[in-house]
């Protein structure tokens, strides 16, 4: 009876967790489309789960109840009793199907979450290169020529590519409203693809321990409407001053800064990175060196 209790009481909790409304985790709580997708293959690994651990516990408590000990005489023998091929066939079959499915189902996720959101091909996306410092992150847009610390505006129904790197430790760029993580590296530009589908203020962090300060290295997103978004681009050209080169060495040697915004960006002076781990990126590059190659085979042909 202890046990049952214990049971409706893991489920119940679980259940509340999953479905609560008034205070959402972020992840179950998504704002676009691959936070949504991947909030989807959660819930789902967590039921599936679930169902495991119900199948099992009452398949151990009906076990103990109909093979428990009885008062038989102590020369009392049980009767020999072969194995089953169908039941050892079935619960080796079982395991094998659940880890295909859910590798199945992480592929097809993983693969959406990494490409530009379904219906977003052909639409130009926004390009914001993300660094993180210590314990800050830069963000700079160089179509429109600004620069921000520790807050993004992005438009929403837009498709968003940001290109992750770091001017220190490694550090894990996530908005868990909008997607997953990925790691901001030193000589390295990583690509993340995000949209938001509603406008709205959601958080943004560094998830990854990097360090003493790591765990403050927050920042505001802010998702609004295109039009209000060009309104806040050209207010922030009017109202910001220009950042300097010496005033960026100045923010990367301050460990803690609050929101910042400038005109002009720090790509003008200090660059991304040159190297690449976008897969796209990857083999557009491998493209030219093939061709490079070519040309030059053809040369001294």
């Amino acid at each position: 009876m202890k046990m049952k209790w214990t049971l409706l009481a893991l489920i119940f909790a679980v259940a509340t967790a999953l479905t609560g409304c008034e205070n959402p985790l972020a992840v179950f709580d998504p704002k676009g489309p691959q936070a949504a997708t991947l909030s989807d293959t959660i819930i789902l690994t967590i039921w599936i789960m679930l169902a495991i651990c119900v199948v099992v516990t009452v398949a151990f408590i009906y076990m103990l109840v109909k093979y428990r000990a009885s008062k038989q005489s102590k020369d009392y023998e049980p009767p020999h009793i072969e194995g089953s091929a169908v039941v050892e066939t079935i619960w080796t079959a079982i395991p094998i199907i659940i880890v295909a499915f859910l590798s199945v189902v992480t592929v097809v996720s993983l693969k959406d979450v990494e490409a530009t959101p379904k219906g977003y091909e052909n639409k130009e996306p926004l390009v914001i290169y993300a660094s993180s410092s210590n314990w800050k992150w830069h963000f700079s847009y160089p179509e429109e020529n600004i620069e921000t610390v520790n807050y993004v505006y992005v438009p929403t129904d837009r498709p968003l590519e940001f290109k992750l790197y770091s001017y220190g430790p490694i550090s894990s760029f996530w908005i868990p409203q909008l997607g997953g993580q990925k790691y901001a590296m030193a000589d390295m530009v990583t690509t993340l693809h995000l949209l938001a589908d509603e406008p709205g203020e959601m958080w943004g962090r560094n998830s990854n321990f990097s360090g003493k300060g790591s765990a403050h290295q927050l920042f505001d997103v802010q998702a609004v409407s295109p039009a209000e978004f060009e309104e806040w681009v050209e207010e922030a050209k009017a109202k910001s001053e220009p950042l300097t080169e010496e005033k960026f060495d100045e923010l990367l040697k301050t460990e803690h800064v609050g929101r910042q915004t400038f005109t002009g960006t720090h790509l003008e002076f200090s660059p991304a990175p040159e190297g690449s781990h976008n897969m796209d990126d990857m083999e557009n590059k491998e493209d030219m060196e093939d061709m490079e190659d070519m040309n030059h085979d053809m040369d001294h042909k």
